[in-house]
């Protein structure tokens, strides 16, 4: 399958024509991680030229990471992203072959573009200041991490709050948390309060039941524990909007808490759960039985998927941070309960912790247990709660 790219990019010129640089970072869209950086001092140059060369450097990347690949581009410069959309002209002669260039990187099929403020641009912003520092100094830009060549695929990413001390540091500053204790005023953040749904007859079996099989309703045991949930969840007076997963365990668990809270069930498809294909109903003993060689692969790489067709957890990482940052975007400031599976809830964990894909087999997640992930105005998120069950005893 084909990767899915997200490439951000920025140039800047100190006088417009001036000293001008470019920066550009390749994406994971499911986990943030830079995958890619470019930036390059390009001498005397407008704001525009150096955009347009940010981003040709930004797609030249990503195309060596893979040819095949899908991407989508973003950016703060309106006349780059509208010009390349199609919906404006380009008439500068010097941005004419800049734009031929970029379009001959990848069909213009698989690329996207979208205009985002420059402080969600912070990335690449970064890396045209730095390449304008070098060209001042009568350098050129190298990545921060190693000698690699520009625009070479990245080492193995590290996490946000190591970038974070590597920049502090620098700035002769010790690296305090990112979220929480010590950290500056950030407003209320989006809070997802995770539950998993109720208990269905395949639960207490540890049958793999996703959404490529059957959609089995809660069990007896199920409905005490959703309604035992929406007791405490009432009593707490928190939850301010109620998000389900489209299958029917999750709805009527959700249906449970919000009849007690009076609110309504808004429905996300991002958060059903992952299709186990020919392993769906099966027990783990039954699918290392039948399908032993492709259970290793799945047990081995986030990359490979069930048998039959099913999902990669790549696949539904990268699904799942979608629907996420559309969820964080619509309830900005509040609390928002989330009813939904167990691959779901250990993929927002695993992502707000900057966790590898094989975390997602550490963690436990009983039925109807509660979690909770609070994603601040900066990026940063913070784990609050995890697996938590004593509103069933």
């Amino acid at each position: 399958m084909a990767a899915e790219f997200i490439v951000e990019a920025d140039g800047g010129s100190r006088g417009n024509p001036g000293p001008a640089g470019y920066g550009a970072v390749v994406l994971d869209p499911a986990t943030g991680e830079a995958l890619a950086e470019a930036a390059e001092f390009i001498g005397t140059a407008t704001n525009n030229v150096a955009e347009y060369k940010g981003l040709v450097a930004g797609l030249r990347a990503a195309h060596a990471l893979d040819p095949e690949a899908t991407i989508h581009v973003r950016m703060d410069s309106k006349l780059v992203v509208e010009q390349m959309s199609g919906r404006w002209k380009i008439k500068h002669p010097d941005m004419k072959p800049l734009a031929a260039e970029a379009k001959k990187i990848f069909p213009p099929d698989r690329v996207t573009y979208e205009w985002i403020p420059r402080e969600k641009n912070k990335h690449a912003d970064r890396l045209a200041n730095e390449a304008m520092d070098a060209g001042k100094s009568g350098k050129q830009w190298e990545p921060r991490d190693s000698g690699a060549a520009l625009a070479t695929p990245a080492a193995p990413a590290r996490s946000a709050a190591a970038r974070a001390a590597d920049e502090a540091a620098e700035a002769g500053e010790s690296a305090g948390p990112q979220a929480g204790w010590g950290a500056p005023d950030l407003g209320v953040p989006a809070t997802f309060v995770l539950l998993r749904h109720g208990e269905t007859a395949l639960t207490p079996e540890k049958r793999f039941s996703g959404s490529g099989g059957g959609d089995p309703e809660l069990s007896a045991v199920g409905r005490r524990q959703a309604e035992a949930t929406a007791a405490a969840l009432a009593a707490r007076g928190t939850i301010q909007a109620v998000v389900s997963s489209p299958l029917r365990r999750c709805r009527e668990t959700a249906g449970a808490v919000a009849a007690r809270l009076g609110l309504e069930v808004r429905i996300e498809e991002g958060l059903r759960e992952t299709d186990f294909g020919a392993w769906e109903g099966l027990t783990f003993a039954e699918v290392r039985e039948r399908h032993p060689e492709d259970l290793d692969a799945w047990l081995g790489s986030a990359e490979a998927a069930p048998t039959g067709g099913g999902e990669s957890f790549a696949t539904v990482a990268r699904r799942v941070a979608v629907a996420r940052d559309k969820l964080i975007a619509r309830y900005t400031g509040r609390t928002v309960l989330l009813v939904t599976h167990v691959t779901p809830i250990k993929t927002l964990v695993r992502l707000a912790l900057g966790a590898p894909p094989e975390s997602l087999f550490r963690m436990e997640l009983s039925a109807a247990s509660l979690s909770a992930v609070a994603y601040y105005a900066d990026g940063n998120a913070s784990l609050r709660l995890l697996n938590e069950t004593a509103h069933l005893r």
